[in-house]
């Protein structure tokens, strides 16, 4: 998975050293179709602490009077500001019991030698009585959340739904994006079962030959901890599930991904953190 580079990995996702020669300047070209690894790798991924300083934390209490908010009838909305692209505050999700509060979000960046390229936004969502749960945690700093991995166990462990909401910002095939899905988790599954076969293959077969265009919605909503529904949507918010993942290794390898030690997106993490942190004020 990650920073493993195999001899099959195309060009464009190697760690480039620009020229040395000061008569040259560097030039980096990207094919139209950027592989959807740079979603889910971690290589090369901008520091922790670029990332952090960027605008990207989420204040609950705030939200309503942030001016990167916006209502679209009865909707409001929170923008991520370095991709600007929209999370409603709450959705309804199909198989959801109620709605789901926007916690935080964040992007995912790939750095190409100095070029920096953004793949994708993200936001969490959770059930309200998630963070009624979360009352150890009261009045701890986004810092200390940010590294506690208890907290975040604490969230996956609850038997209440919790959203991951992917929206792309640029054009990938499905077998693309699932390939850097089971690259992500595969590692993650030391000795995997029957079940977990069975989940990796119904998981597959959700993007598999679907073309993914830039500002589709991708849905992995935990139910509880061993079943997650798979919503993918071009047209706004998901009506309908696309697959069940039932296999608590699989679901909980792909919760790792985002919210483990190495988070995928360093952004998302913290303004999750930020945005528990006010609430548990």
């Amino acid at each position: 998975m990650a920073g493993v580079r195999t001899a099959s990995s195309p060009i464009w996702l190697s760690a480039t050293t620009p020229s040395t020669n000061r008569d040259s300047k560097p030039r980096i070209r990207f094919p139209c179709g950027i592989s959807i690894s740079i979603f889910l790798s971690k290589s090369y991924i901008i520091s922790p602490l670029s990332a952090v300083t960027c605008k990207t934390q989420f204040s609950p209490q705030a939200a309503a009077s942030s001016s990167s908010s916006s209502s679209v009838g009865s909707a409001e909305y929170i923008e991520e500001p370095t991709t600007n692209v929209k999370f409603e505050q709450s959705v309804s999700l199909p198989g959801c019991s109620s709605s789901l509060s926007l916690i935080g979000t964040g992007y995912r960046e790939k750095v190409f030698a100095i070029i920096g390229v953004k793949v994708y936004a993200a936001g969490l969502y959770l059930n309200q009585s998630v963070i009624d749960k979360l009352s150890p945690w009261k009045g701890r700093s986004a810092a200390e959340l940010q590294d506690d991995s208890s907290l975040f166990h604490s969230i996956f462990q609850a038997p209440l739904e919790k959203s991951l909401q992917i929206v792309l910002v640029r054009d990938v095939d499905g077998k693309t994006f699932w390939d850097a899905l089971d690259e992500a988790i595969a590692p993650r599954i030391k000795s995997p079962t029957s079940v977990d076969d069975s989940a990796l293959s119904k998981f597959r077969s959700t993007f598999q030959g679907r073309p993914l265009k830039k500002g589709t919605f991708i849905f992995l909503t935990w139910l509880d901890p061993s079943k997650m529904l798979v919503c993918v949507s071009a047209d706004g918010l998901p009506s309908t599930v696309d697959a069940t993942i039932e296999s608590m290794n699989v679901t909980s390898s792909l919760f790792d991904v985002f919210f483990g030690e190495s988070p995928v997106s360093s952004t998302l993490k913290a303004s999750v953190a930020n945005g528990l942190a006010m609430m548990l004020r």
